[in-house]
């Protein structure tokens, strides 16, 4: 009996086009892919040059004279000047509007953390009639401009009689706050698993015990990252400060006191003292977000991988 051999059938012309298309395409996927790819990393390059050249030279320009300052900007300080900075600290009073940021700034993220997750929880975990609408005009608060209520702000704390005082800034950072605050945590308590509430009920716990020992511990990468957003927002602002503590110099805080030692450079010429206050200012942001980096990427991150 004789056996054959299976020869294997050579490709025809329809079918060698047709993979050749296909291998032609598949390259030219690749090849979008690659210059799509250093096109981004070419723009984070240019984005981290503009973001750090600045913050850069202003930590070098808080350690020269004012001569060295205009003279020779983009050089290295002739010596570490720390006298500027103790200059800035006590004459420029950055040291009493540094303490006056810390409390303002701590209040108001303490505050705007607990209102805004405890109605995101609620939002996002219980049915109830207008439980949407009430989400929405939280959500819609975003896109407010802090500028426009301004003037009607002002009057709305004036007759408070919280003019000019921590406790109506403080209760106004809190409120410009929590759409932020309501719209990031909301999502993610709905990433939270029902079960794990489930079981709390069946064991007994009340409503709000179940929301401070059981759920809120399970949103902290959340918490930690809207926090950190919180507390670098209401550092930096400077609009309100400037319009609800107009009158109370000795209230101000640390954007206050910077600008005001912008403004009096101009006649005092104390430039090094000026940079080594923002200097100051920008620092300790740096250092939250350094620490916290990992903190803030996995919370940023856990609501989609879940």
């Amino acid at each position: 009996m004789t056996t054959q051999t299976e020869r294997p059938v050579p490709a025809g012309p329809v079918q060698r086009k047709v993979a050749g298309g296909v291998g032609r395409g598949r390259d030219r996927r690749a090849g979008e892919v690659r210059l799509l790819s250093s096109l981004g990393h070419v723009a984070l390059v240019v984005w981290a040059v503009i973001v750090i050249v600045p913050i850069l030279w202003t930590f070098l320009a808080s350690f020269k004279n004012t001569t060295e300052i205009f003279s020779s900007p983009w050089t290295l300080p002739g010596e570490l000047r720390w006298e500027n900075w103790g200059r800035a600290w006590t004459q420029a009073r950055v040291g009493r509007f540094f303490v006056n940021s810390v409390i303002v700034v701590t209040c108001g993220v303490f505050g705007t953390m607990l209102l805004g997750s405890m109605a995101a929880y609620v939002l996002a975990r219980y049915r109830f009639v207008g439980n949407r609408l009430i989400y929405y005009l939280f959500v819609s608060g975003l896109a407010f401009p802090v500028f426009l209520a301004l003037v009607p702000l002002f009057f709305v704390v004036d007759n408070l009689g919280l003019l000019n005082s921590h406790t109506g800034l403080v209760l106004v950072y809190i409120a410009y706050s929590l759409p932020f605050t309501v719209f990031f945590l909301a999502a993610f308590f709905k990433t939270l698993p029902t079960s794990v509430a489930e079981a709390g009920m069946i064991d007994g716990c009340s409503h709000t015990r179940l929301f401070f020992q059981v759920m809120l511990p399970m949103a902290k990468p959340g918490l930690i990252s809207v926090g950190i957003f919180n507390i670098i927002g209401q550092w930096s602002q400077y609009q309100l400060p400037l319009v609800l503590l107009s009158n109370a110099e000795d209230k101000w805080v640390l954007t206050q006191g910077i600008a005001d030692i912008s403004v009096n450079a101009g006649y005092e010429a104390d430039w090094s003292g000026l940079f080594a206050a923002l200097t100051m200012a920008i620092l300790p942001m740096i250092l939250v977000y350094a620490i916290f980096q990992r903190q803030i990427q996995s919370g940023l991150t856990a609501g989609a991988l879940k």
